[in-house]
């Protein structure tokens, strides 16, 4: 089976490689040229966990291939996929379809024989029904099917999501499409995963209901973080009561400085524009997007009481920068709305993350300075805010961390540590909801 990814970024990358690893011949196709030729030379443009060594491998194997000649991978293509970014439109929240449509009538120019162009990239509702409008229009005589298969990947888990997915959608109007789709997923058949087979619409929508439902989980733990400070409850007996309940679940229970990443500030704010087209009220999902933003400016007020009510002329170690572990995106990272204030007000950054730092000083003001390890971000700091819970933030030396500060507040918006044993080791601690 030959399949074409159209667009090497993480959803195409992370997808095709995995395909690839399924026993199917892919060609991740992207406009990019520096990119693909990095990765024709063995390099990886994003960071995820077991990537680089999936990608050599199949490209040993002859399996998986790229390049920048859309016309004449697609022209050999049983299935298409769109993997294409659809970023937020600036002031209105709606997804930017321009890379979508731009694949679909590029593809319709190139399609030969039966071929299922799939929607990967999440999508508004309608998009597969004008995908497949503006290839019929393009092409009026090919012969092709339009469905929808969106992805459920978790940034530093993507691979084995892939793998051992909870499920996999696949939204089809034809037995051919579904057929061909079944077949290229069959490899999962071994471990019984769910296959869900429904309508295109229902496809597209289950993606946005999902994330929307995930993010309502943080935005509802989060403001719970701040009635549990007001009363002198912990934020962590409260999750762990509620995570025992079998209808509620523990994942997505951990208070923070807020959501971030692709996929839940994009798709909570689509939702809320495809409801509000629809003349249908959306109050909750507005409500998590509210909290979410709430809940990071509530962070600067934290950091800014723990200092005693001013950051101005003071040093903050950030510890940790990217949205979360094991991951270089910093796209919507906490970090973006919490450091820009404190820096207004005077405050020196000294920053460190395993993996975000380049993609973070393009970000972030020019004043904050990087540092190869944490304990180097930490030397004379007044104040450390542990920003991204990495692993290897989870066993730093509290009595290192006290020889090289120079105050000794410590202000943990994960809740890693735990408060008791911090006081006891001499520092002014504050957490989240603790």
């Amino acid at each position: 089976m030959k399949v074409v990814m159209i667009g090497a970024g993480y959803v195409g990358l992370v997808s095709g490689s995995c395909f690839a690893e399924f026993g199917a011949n892919v060609t991740c196709v992207d406009l990019d040229q520096a990119k693909i030729d990095r990765l024709k030379a063995g390099g990886i443009p994003i960071y995820e966990p077991g990537l680089e060594d999936l990608v050599a491998r199949n490209v040993a194997a002859g399996r998986l291939a790229f390049t920048t000649d859309l016309a004449g991978a697609v022209s050999e293509a049983d299935l298409v996929f769109i993997a294409v970014g659809t970023p937020t439109r600036r002031g209105d929240g709606h997804a930017d379809l321009a890379y979508v449509y731009a694949a679909a009538e590029d593809i319709a120019k190139n399609l030969q024989g039966y071929t299922v162009i799939v929607d990967k990239s999440t999508v508004p509702v309608g998009t597969a029904r004008q995908v497949e409008r503006i290839v019929r229009e393009a092409n009026p005589q090919a012969d092709f099917d339009v469905a929808s298969n969106p992805e459920f990947l978790r940034e530093g888990a993507a691979i084995s999501d892939f793998m051992r997915p909870d499920r996999v959608v696949l939204g089809v109007e034809s037995e051919r499409a579904e057929a061909l789709l079944r077949d290229l997923y069959r490899p999962l058949n071994l471990i019984e995963a769910p296959i869900l087979v429904t309508n295109l619409e229902s496809a597209e929508l289950i993606k946005y209901a999902s994330n929307a439902f995930l993010a309502t989980k943080i935005s509802f733990i989060n403001e719970m973080s701040q009635l549990c400070e007001a009363v002198g409850a912990d934020v962590h007996a409260i999750a762990k009561g509620m995570g025992l309940d079998g209808r509620i679940g523990k994942k997505f229970l951990h208070a923070g400085p807020g959501y971030g990443g692709s996929c839940f500030p994009k798709d909570t704010l689509a939702l809320v524009r495809i409801a509000q087209e629809h003349g249908v009220a959306s109050r909750i999902v507005e409500s998590v997007v509210e909290v979410n933003a709430s809940q990071k400016a509530q962070m600067v007020k934290k950091i800014r009481s723990a200092l005693g009510g001013s950051e101005s002329g003071k040093t903050i170690a950030v510890l940790g920068l990217t949205f979360k572990p094991e991951t270089d995106d910093m796209r919507d990272a906490p970090a973006l709305s919490i450091l820009p204030p404190l820096c207004d007000k005077g405050a020196k950054i000294q920053a460190h993350d395993p993996q975000g730092m380049a993609e973070a000083k393009h970000m972030l003001p020019a004043s904050v300075q990087y540092f190869d390890s944490a304990y180097a971000a930490i030397a004379g700091a007044d104040a450390v805010v542990l920003m991204t819970e990495w692993n290897e933030y989870r066993g730093l030396s509290a009595n290192k961390i006290k020889e090289l500060m120079a105050g000794k507040v410590f202000v943990d918006l994960r809740n890693v540590y735990e408060p008791a044993a911090m006081r006891a080791a001499g520092f002014e601690y504050c957490g989240v909801g603790r």
